[in-house]
């Protein structure tokens, strides 16, 4: 069913690419960004269009990539979004971490900043529900997905595989959020991955994730879970290779030696005593 599902919705943003005329962009002071490279580039304007279909549009989109050819000669579903509004950017290879780090180094970042992913269908309402996830914690990450870390009585953390899913009863600094749902980071946090530099290279040169939740721990920027939607709500898009980052990452181990890397379980205890004492 889930397949099914998935085929049928890129029929329809492929319909939707080449008949749509409607901008990109709107009036929500956000910015959306994402990055694409190899032959996800094919494929990639699904997922865009699939964000498209929002009654809340962002005031920019961007599009990263470290390809200078694709940015010179996009295929023809990028270059009718980029008609649209779309913007597409040149950066260095940063791995995952393209979608968020050229835009914090060098752009404005006095509006959200809005991630999302290359190989993901995303329901119709979800720009507009991580706005609402603002409400009243302007300050706060917001995320459609996260998972609990989960800490061992000497302090040790358990792999990461090994951590459930989280609910909305999930607190900060225990909550992950995990960047294939979205991920809305506020002025405040943009900032503090701005002064926390590209260190993620030598650290978490593949789990931005990983390198955002330590940040967030050590900035003492929260998160938050609007769990709006079920897993089963974001569909794959078939042919991208999907899910290969995440094979290295969780089943191979690549996560926890990264977490290891960047210190969170020493963060988390810091901040967890910090929390206490306030």
């Amino acid at each position: 069913m889930a397949l099914v599902r998935s085929l049928l919705n890129m029929c329809l943003m492929h319909v939707f690419n080449r008949l749509r005329r409607r901008s990109l962009l709107g009036d929500v002071p956000v910015v959306v960004s994402l990055t694409t490279y190899g032959r996800r580039a094919r494929l990639v304007h699904l997922a865009i269009e699939s964000v498209a279909r929002s009654p809340l549009r962002p005031s920019r989109m961007i599009l990263w990539l470290d390809d200078c050819e694709l940015v010179l000669r996009p295929p023809a579903a990028l270059r009718r979004l980029v008609r649209r509004g779309l913007e597409l950017r040149h950066c260095s290879d940063l791995g995952p971490h393209k979608k968020y780090f050229p835009y914090v180094e060098a752009e404005d970042r006095s509006v959200p900043l809005v991630t999302m992913d290359d190989d993901t269908i995303y329901p119709r309402r979800w720009l507009e529900r991580l706005v609402a996830g603002r409400n009243g914690r302007e300050n706060a990450i917001v995320c459609h997905r996260a998972r609990e870390v989960r800490v061992r009585a000497d302090g040790t953390l358990y792999p990461y595989a090994a951590w459930p899913p989280a609910t909305s009863s999930v607190s900060w600094p225990y909550l992950f959020p995990i960047g294939v749902g979205g991920v809305l980071y506020p002025p405040e946090f943009l900032d503090a991955l701005a002064f926390a530099g590209s260190a993620f290279t030598e650290l978490a040169p593949r789990a931005d994730d990983v390198w955002l939740h330590s940040v967030s721990l050590s900035s003492g920027v929260q998160s938050r879970l609007v769990d709006f939607f079920r897993d089963d709500d974001f569909l794959a898009i078939r042919g991208t290779g999907a899910g290969s980052l995440m094979s290295d990452n969780v089943a191979r181990g690549g996560n926890d030696e990264q977490i290891v890397a960047v210190g969170t379980a020493e963060l988390l205890a810091r901040t967890s005593r910090s929390s206490t004492r306030e």
